[in-house]
Order: structure tokens, then sequence, then C-alpha cells
């Protein structure tokens, strides 16, 4: 028997995207650990996806786990606040990962005047905060929950 899958209404993704921008909300993410933040927002994921596993909602999240991946970015970016610190940042992570951007790139991307949230659209921090970058947990902090992947094998276990 097939049991056919429908999708969350549109005010329950709302709702979501609600919750998400208050826990990430510049102000208020950006002075508390990161730990704090990605524990906060990883149990708000999970908790909504357990809830609505049985819809099929898998385009939905592709573009929400973009752009909740987009807002950890311009948490990350206002944590660090200075140019000189942002510098630094990027560059580490450039070294660890073998990027290859050049330190002229870094140094655009670290000083450029935009606005938080447009300085967290370049490549240089889209590549070097990717998914696979943000999804690593330390000992410090815990990874953040790629929504599709955890949707996607909740849906296989409950097949």
């Amino acid at each position: 028997m097939v049991i056919p899958s429908r999708s969350p209404k549109d005010n329950r993704k709302a709702k979501l995207y609600d919750k998400i921008r208050e826990l990430l909300c510049r102000k208020k993410a950006a002075a508390q650990p990161l730990s704090l933040v990605f524990t906060k927002v990883n149990q708000v994921v999970r908790g909504w996806i357990n809830y609505f596993k049985i819809g099929g909602m898998k385009s939905f999240l592709i573009k929400f786990s973009q752009w909740l991946r987009h807002k950890v970015r311009v948490v990350i970016i206002k944590q660090w606040k200075l140019p000189k610190r942002i510098y630094t940042n990027l560059m580490r992570i450039n070294k660890v990962l073998k990027c290859n951007f050049s330190d002229e790139d870094i140094h655009k991307t670290a000083n450029t005047r935009l606005g938080w949230y447009k300085r967290s659209t370049g490549h240089v921090i889209n590549f070097l905060l990717s998914p696979k970058v943000l999804g690593i947990s330390k000992a410090d902090r815990p990874g953040l929950v790629d929504p599709l992947k955890y949707y996607l094998i909740r849906k296989e276990l409950q097949m």
C-alpha cells in the first residue's frame, strides 16, 4: 500500500522560517557563542523535520538549507567583526582546506564595505564556509545539521 506524500502547509514553513530568523537575529546570535547558536538551530530543525517527515518536502529543504547556511555565515562574519580578524580567520581556513584563494581575494572580502548580509554572498566566503565546513563538529561546538541530509536519512529509516 502506497501512502500519499503531502508536504507541510505554507504557514508551517513560514513558522519555521520565523523561528530560525528569531534565533539567527544578528544582534542576538552574534552575542552568543557559536556552540549555543548551533545547538538551538539544530534542535529546531531536527524537531521540525521529525514532526513533518511523513510529507514530501525535498525541494523545500533544498531552498531552506541554502538560506539557513547563508544566515549562519552572516552570524559568523559578524562575530569576527573586524576586517583584520575576518582576514586572519579566512586565511586560516584557506590554508587548512588548501583552497588556493589568493591573499588579494581574501583581503578584498575582509575589507569590503558591503553590509553583513551582502558580504556573506561572496564566492570566497561561500566556498570557505561551505556546508562541509559548517557541518564539522569540534570539541567546543556541534556541527550545523544539514536539513536535507537529515530528512533523507529519516525518510529512509521510516521505509
